[in-house]
C-alpha cells in the first residue's frame, strides 16, 4: 500500500538564516540610532552650557562696566573725585567701580580685569576713601572663562581738551570714557565666538 508522506513543518534553514541576518541588520540599525541620538544630545548640552557661560560672562562685565563712577561737574584736577579713576590699558583695565552684591545692593570696589593663563579674571577688593594704615587687602580673583587667548580693550574718548573723540589704546583719567570695547580671542580650534561688547561707562 501507498502511504501518503506526511506535511513536514516548520522552517528550513535558509529562511532561519535570512531571519537571523535581518534581525542583525535590524539591531545594528537601532544600536547606531541609539548612539547617534546620544551623541547628538551631549553636543547639543555643551553646546547650550559653553553659550550660557558667554552670556553670563557678557552680563557680568556689562554691568559693571556701565556702573562707573561719574566724576562731579566742579572736579580740579588733583583734588578728590570721590574715588572715581580708571587705568587702561590695551589688555587690561584697573578702575573703581560698583560690585554687584547679589542682593539688589552694590558696594565700591577697586576692580581689574585681565587674562592671566587662559583665564579671564576680574579681581575685587573693598574701596576705601581714607588710606589703610596697615597693608591694604588682597585682591579677590573670580575666574569668569577659561580658555582665553587674548583680552583685547579700547576706549573711545577725546585724548585731550579741544581735540575730537576717538578709539584709544591707553586711558588714564579720573573721568571714564564714553565708551569700552571689550575682545576676547579665543585659541584656535575653539568654536566659541565673542562678539564685541560696547559698554556705555557713564551710565
Amino acid at each position: 500500500m501507498n502511504r501518503a508522506r506526511p506535511l513536514q513543518g516548520g522552517f528550513t534553514l535558509l529562511e532561519v538564516l535570512v531571519a537571523l541576518v535581518v534581525l542583525g541588520l535590524l539591531m545594528l540599525a537601532l544600536t547606531q540610532g541609539v548612539r547617534a541620538g546620544l551623541a547628538l544630545e551631549q553636543a547639543q548640552t555643551r553646546r547650550l552650557a559653553t553659550t550660557a557661560e558667554l552670556d553670563a560672562t557678557m552680563r557680568v562685565l556689562r554691568g559693571v562696566l556701565t556702573r562707573l563712577p561719574v566724576v562731579p561737574a566742579g572736579y580740579r584736577e588733583g583734588a578728590t573725585a570721590a574715588g572715581a579713576g580708571i587705568q587702561g590699558e590695551a589688555d587690561r583695565l584697573n578702575f573703581v567701580g560698583n560690585l554687584p552684591t547679589g542682593l539688589g545692593a552694590h558696594h565700591r570696589a577697586d576692580i581689574a580685569l585681565y587674562v592671566h593663563d587662559g583665564r579671564l579674571i576680574l579681581a575685587w577688593k573693598p574701596h576705601y576713601h581714607e588710606r589703610p594704615l596697615g597693608p591694604s587687602s588682597p585682591y579677590t580673583e573670580t575666574v569668569l572663562l577659561d580658555g582665553v587667548k587674548r583680552l583685547q580693550l579700547a576706549y573711545w574718548g577725546s585724548p585731550g581738551r579741544g581735540q575730537p573723540p576717538a578709539w584709544q589704546a591707553t586711558w588714564k583719567d579720573m573721568a571714564a570714557p564714553d565708551l569700552i570695547r571689550l575682545r576676547l580671542v579665543f585659541g584656535r580650534g575653539d568654536p566659541r565666538s565673542w562678539p564685541d561688547l560696547i559698554a556705555a561707562s557713564r551710565l
